[in-house]
């Protein structure tokens, strides 16, 4: 996506609660969340008890810069709950939003037009300035099809009612990790999303101006969800990646068949604490924030 709409898509100004600062690079942003807001054994740990839950989603965005919804997912939300979810959250906060398994679950990818205009045209652009990638997660059974995966790329909009889309994919089968593949994420201007995944293949590449991490490994004994000198190294691979030097250290590394962007420029890069000690998840966020800002 062109310098310009990444810029368009960057927030006027970070959170003004001291736990949610946006963390910024001099060249690219870092942003940090969980996947939703909703789940009950949050209460005590990260939501304070007597919190109503009607503000459950304001409160996690006070101390969080962002947060992936997993309900489009599964079912077309309205203008109202996204125009809803916007005025909740404070200037700089993001949504990540997955795509609806109608159109990333279909056999074939290439016949997804019609269903794609009819999820993007749902509301979407009523977070505004808030509206951040766009997850397309593929399942563990879907193969690298070139030519499926090229036409579904050209059927991604760039915008929506004129705000610029980012879209981020996630492949979970083996026969993605490959040269054609990156080759074309790279040429779309498409993110891979790198899963740090007991059950899914690790694939690191630098093909957008973004950068899409899932991180899925949080333990219940651990009181961060990941253990602090791994949140040391996550910290500092987000650094690198937003002054855009990718680190050689990253799971499942490869390099595409030509540079995204040139390697001094920035790369706004997303962390999401998903799935694994779903207990655990707010913290591991908080805490990688929290290295951040030294």
């Amino acid at each position: 996506m062109p310098a310009e709409s990444r810029a368009a898509n960057a927030p006027e100004k970070a959170p003004k609660d001291e736990d949610a600062d946006t963390q910024r690079d001099p060249a690219g942003s870092i942003r940090v969340g969980i996947g939703g807001w909703t789940f009950e054994p949050w209460r005590g740990t990260f939501y304070p008890d007597k919190l109503p839950k009607t503000r459950e989603l304001s409160y996690a965005a006070s101390r969080l810069t962002a947060i992936e919804i997993n309900g489009t997912f599964y079912r077309a939300q309205s203008r109202k709950s996204f125009a809803k979810w916007r005025e909740e959250t404070p200037e700089g906060f993001v949504f990540a939003l997955k795509g609806h398994r109608a159109i990333a679950m279909k056999r074939k990818l290439a016949e997804t037009g019609e269903s794609l205009a009819w999820f993007l045209d749902s509301g979407l652009a009523e977070l505004g300035p808030k509206l951040g990638p766009i997850l397309w997660q593929f399942a563990p059974s879907r193969a690298f099809d070139a030519d499926d995966i090229a036409a579904f790329l050209k059927l991604l909009p760039r915008e929506v009612e004129g705000l610029p889309l980012r879209h981020a994919l996630e492949v979970r089968h083996q026969s993605f990790l490959c040269e054609a593949f990156l080759d074309l994420a790279r040429r779309h201007g498409a993110a891979v999303v790198l899963a740090d995944s007991p059950d899914y293949p690790a694939l690191a590449a630098d093909t957008a101006d973004f950068a899409y991490w899932r991180l899925m490994r949080t333990q219940e004994e651990e009181e961060s969800g990941y253990k602090p000198a791994d949140l040391d190294v996550w910290a500092a691979r987000a650094r690198c990646w937003a002054a855009g030097r990718p680190t050689p250290d990253m799971p499942g590394l490869v390099e595409a068949a030509g540079p995204a962007r040139a390697q001094d420029a920035g790369r706004d890069v997303f962390v999401f604490f998903i799935a694994g000690a779903k207990l655990r998840n707010p913290a591991a966020a908080k805490a990688l924030m929290a290295r951040l800002q030294d």
